[in-house]
């Protein structure tokens, strides 16, 4: 199976699609962006992504959601990954030996406590966290430390100094997996399906959003996530990012059709099973 990432072999991407297809034999089409994951489906719709959507601490991506609806991808499933940092170097090396930490902005700030009981190590900011580890591999970089998941150091012939130096321990991230609306039914039934995402804009009138809430109550629909954007160039209008769930696939879709007439654009993004 063909799967397109955002990062380089030992991300947090990477880990959570072998996760995710732990059955499957993967050909990964590492990105360097999320722009660059969708124009790799794009141009091969046999291809299936792997998107980070929010974490328990950094909070959503919002740009993510803005590239996934323009895609026109189909949401085929999620995927829930334990965050757990590690600081690694070269294998000659020892923690005395460093005078400078590279990862990802989100990866440092997720282990301020521990950068600040070492404050010798000079904090740079980097692309990707695996990248970092990369980068002082090939480089051969003395000195230097990354900070990135403990499975890239066999990757990159580095040594682990210490494990979960993460500051909080119940740090989580959602991925979505996206693929071409054609490919969605190879890879999900959606009569088995007990969670969607719907993207909608409403009419700028008084109890528009709570009719639209009560009409989901009504069909017993959980609302598990709202997420509000702004429309570039329409003054104080919004595009409703939301997540629900159900029990019911015939009653969750009725609960759309009531729904749907009280709505602008209404597009159901996918549908798919929910992470327990």
């Amino acid at each position: 199976m063909k799967v397109a990432i955002q990062g380089i072999k030992g991300s947090f991407h990477d880990i959570a699609a072998h996760q995710y297809f732990k059955d499957e034999d993967l050909d990964l089409v590492c990105c360097n962006t999320f722009e660059d994951l969708f124009q790799t489906i794009k141009e091969d719709d046999t291809c299936v992504g792997v998107m980070a959507i929010e974490n328990t601490i950094a909070g959503s991506l919002l740009h993510n959601y803005e590239l996934l609806r323009a895609s026109g991808t189909t949401i085929v499933g999620e995927h829930k990954l334990h965050i757990e940092h590690s600081i690694m170097c070269l294998p000659e090396e020892k923690l005395s030996d460093l005078k400078e930490v590279n990862s990802h902005p989100v990866a440092l700030m997720q282990c301020r406590n521990y950068l600040a009981r070492h404050p010798q190590l000079k904090i740079v900011e980097k692309e990707d966290t695996a990248g970092s580890a990369e980068l002082i591999s090939r480089e051969k970089l003395k000195g230097h430390a990354a900070i990135c998941h403990a499975d890239a150091a066999p990757l990159y012939g580095l040594k682990v100094l210490e494990q979960a130096i993460e500051d909080n321990k119940h740090n989580f991230t959602r991925f979505l997996v996206v693929a071409d609306s054609w490919n969605a039914d190879r890879l999900r039934e959606p009569y088995q399906t007990d969670k969607a995402s719907l993207v909608f804009t409403l009419p700028h009138e008084e109890g528009s959003l709570s009719q639209i809430l009560s009409i989901l109550s009504f069909y017993k629909i959980n609302l598990t996530k709202i997420q509000s954007l702004p429309i570039i160039g329409r003054e104080w209008q919004y595009l409703f990012y939301v997540d629900v769930t159900y029990n019911d696939y015939h009653r969750y879709r009725q609960s759309i059709d009531a729904v749907r007439p009280l709505t602008k654009e209404l597009r159901i993004l996918g549908e798919y099973k929910a992470i327990i």
